[in-house]
């Protein structure tokens, strides 16, 4: 951890954007983020299936950041880039259309009511995730608390921006093939819960005189 840590760990520029691109060496396709990846699985394993993508995990618990060295340095994954602090401070940072994925799979609910307002999906990290992500790249959340469910979709549905991608009730109840398991997805089902795979397309920015305008403007 002592050596690889700092050759992974993002540190953000004090005055300007931070290119998420340069991050990387041998440049990369297009750069995919997931908040919070916990122990790392599914943030390796679509490192390992996607050695072109550039991947940017966000944690603050150092354990789950152990975890993920650990298996960044079996692998030889050399895609993967971390950010140790609040999520937010990164997706601030990142220019517009910057990002061509994002995931937020199985976040804390803080199921009390007086702890909601610190729910990582909102309408305010929404809306700054509308702005780094290129147009219909996907956003992809997750969660087996049935209430936080029931918030995700209230925000995420109604959000001018963004389009739930479900046809049926199989497209959010099965895990698509191309999403890694996580061990809080296993945890869940041990547990008698069933997990939630909610995917969504950021839509095209309109486009006028002045240049790419979002739709709600």
């Amino acid at each position: 951890m002592e050596t690889l840590l700092p050759e992974r760990r993002i540190a953000l520029p004090a005055d300007s954007a931070l290119d998420p691109r340069a991050l990387f060496a041998p440049p990369v396709a297009e750069v995919w983020l997931e908040v919070g990846f916990g122990a790392g699985e599914h943030l390796a394993g679509q490192a390992t299936a996607h050695p072109e993508i550039g991947m940017i995990g966000c944690e603050v618990f150092e354990n789950g950041v152990v975890k993920l060295l650990a298996e960044i340095n079996r692998r030889a994954l050399g895609n993967i880039r971390l950010f140790i602090d609040d999520a937010r401070l990164l997706i601030a940072a990142l220019p517009e259309a910057s990002v061509a994925r994002a995931f937020i799979l199985f976040p804390d609910p803080w199921p009390k009511l007086r702890h909601h307002k610190r729910r990582m999906v909102s309408a305010e990290t929404l809306d700054r995730l509308a702005v780094i992500l290129a147009d219909s790249a996907e956003l992809r959340l997750a969660t087996d608390d049935a209430d936080y469910l029931a918030w995700m979709l209230e925000r995420a549905t109604t959000h001018p921006l963004f389009e739930w991608l479900a046809r049926g009730p199989g497209d959010w109840r099965q895990r698509p093939a191309d999403w890694p398991a996580t061990r809080y997805e296993q945890k869940a089902l041990a547990a008698g819960r069933t997990p939630a795979f909610l995917r969504f397309r950021r839509r095209p920015r309109a486009r006028g005189a002045s240049g790419l305008q979002d739709p709600r403007k």
